[in-house]
């Protein structure tokens, strides 16, 4: 049972942060609308009024709202990178927490340079990868490894490979990685690797022949001190020097901070709570696991055919099944209409049910909730939402959510972290030629959820949201770092 937070970090944290508003707010105390968009006032009404009708006039309001904070500092980047929208959308999302530092009277020049340095990448590595199929013919698809950040450590972060992985794709994915990383309070720098490769439909031979030739085109710009990419390097089998609970700690990871938020915002406990998961990978299946073992209902799985909706919540026998199904026969949810205690409902995502949820856990791709799919959390009374994606909520989506602040909103750079700070200590464990406990994990695991919330709640302190203080706090880690080692002044 996890218990009430506590950290010795969060003091260091808080002064700082309000310091930077206090400065401000003193800078511009006669500039009523600039000192207003300082600081967000969150509500101190204990009523829940979800019973809202997303107009026209209301999408165009909230997306006013969004677009008066002055972002005039990244025209040049979307000059730039205009063919990369998904990208874009990752840098202002961050933009948009980072406004009242850069209005810092001090400093904040040197947060502006600081953070638009870092949304350059240092290093984008691209390779043709050629791989035969089991006919015989050859195929050609195309590399990246996007190296977007080493100030904090060796550049860590995952490979993707999907037909919709693109440069912009992985620099998204790569961005968001630094904060993420920084967070998880490890030596780790930021980066995101993958290939357009479509594995559906591929033989085992076929997977295996393009990985090995993805890996004979990338090995030699790895290196244990300065490139360790997760699903390759970490993530390995337990028989060769993998982590105990891996494949779980992102799932895990979800759960253990949004039980924190439960329990420090609501006082509330996960029992009986619904909880809606979309996806069905690893993220979706390990946090229904630990959801169910709290006593939460899962209420969806889903794939991109389809949800599968349990009234009643679903069972432990139930995820056996969809693990068995995905894991070992690679099958679609579909297939498993009528053998699960729920019902299958085809070309719809849990975003579309209108049904009552009390916590929101998107964890299968970016853009997944649409402004739609948050107005009906929003209608439906949802307490909180709590990212296993990263950045599942698209930007008129977040609006919707941010417009109502009595809502939990945990980013996905805080919580599913878990999963690369286990890869973290993976690292830890091989330098050390050590495999630890799965108990040790999944305290350690804890420890550092627990830490990452309260970075965030540092800033609900003073006003802030919990999104807002997960952008803040590593933000500002990472720029002292580069500013110590005189790579930006």
């Amino acid at each position: 049972m996890m218990t009430k937070v506590s950290c010795s970090n969060c003091g260091i944290l808080l002064f700082l942060l309000i310091a930077l508003l206090i400065r401000t707010a003193e800078a511009t105390a006669s500039a009523t609308p600039t000192l207003a968009s300082l600081v967000t006032i969150i509500s101190t009404s204990n009523t829940w009024d979800h019973d809202i009708s997303i107009t026209h006039s209301n999408k165009m309001k909230l997306k006013h709202q969004r677009t008066t904070h002055n972002l005039d500092f990244l025209d040049d980047l979307r000059q730039k990178y205009g063919h990369q929208p998904v990208f874009l959308q990752s840098v202002e999302e961050i933009a948009l927490s980072l406004v009242p530092i850069f209005e810092d009277p001090i400093d904040g020049a040197f947060y502006l340079r600081a953070f638009l340095a870092m949304t350059e990448p240092e290093r984008i590595i691209a390779f043709r990868v050629p791989w035969e199929d089991d006919h015989g013919n050859l195929h050609f698809n195309r590399g990246w490894r996007v190296e977007f950040s080493s100030v904090l450590g060796p550049y860590k972060g995952g490979l993707r490979f999907h037909p919709t992985v693109d440069e912009g794709v992985l620099k998204f994915l790569g961005f968001e990685q630094i904060f993420k990383n920084a967070l998880t309070g490890l030596p780790m720098g930021g980066g995101k690797g993958g290939s357009d490769f479509n594995p559906k439909g591929k033989s085992e031979a076929e997977i295996r022949r393009f990985c090995q030739a993805f890996m004979t085109e990338l090995f030699r710009y790895l290196h244990p001190s300065t490139d360790v990419p997760a699903g390759v390097l970490t993530g390995k089998s337990a028989l060769f020097g993998g982590s105990p609970l891996r494949p779980e700690a992102t799932g895990y990871g979800l759960v253990y901070i949004t039980q924190l938020a439960m329990q420090q915002r609501f006082e509330r406990s996960m029992e009986g709570l619904r909880c809606a998961i979309s996806g069905c990978g690893n993220v979706a299946q390990y946090a229904a696991k630990k959801l169910i073992e709290l006593g939460s209902k899962v209420m969806t799985l889903s794939d991109s055919d389809g949800v599968f909706f349990f009234e009643s919540g679903m069972t432990a026998q139930d995820l056996d099944i969809v693990m068995e199904c995905k894991n070992k026969k690679r099958g679609r949810l579909s297939s498993l209409d009528g053998k699960l205690s729920g019902k299958y409902i085809e070309k719809k995502s849990p975003w579309q049910l209108d049904v009552a949820f009390d916590i929101a856990l998107p964890s299968a791709t970016q853009n997944e909730i649409d402004e739609d799919g948050a107005a009906l959390l929003v209608k439906n009374g949802i307490m909180a939402l709590s990212e296993g994606a990263n950045l599942p909520t698209n930007l008129d989506a977040q609006d919707i959510i941010r417009a109502h602040p009595e809502i939990v909103y945990l980013p996905g750079k805080a919580s599913n972290a878990g999963g690369v700070g286990v890869s973290g200590s993976e690292m830890s464990q091989n330098s050390q030629r050590l495999t630890w406990t799965e108990e040790k994990v999944d305290r350690k695991l804890q420890d550092m959820m627990a830490n990452i919330y309260c970075q965030m709640e540092a800033v609900t302190i003073t006003g802030g949201t919990f999104e807002e203080g997960a952008n803040r706090a590593a933000f500002v880690k990472v720029a002292h770092a580069m500013r110590e080692l005189g790579w930006v002044e």
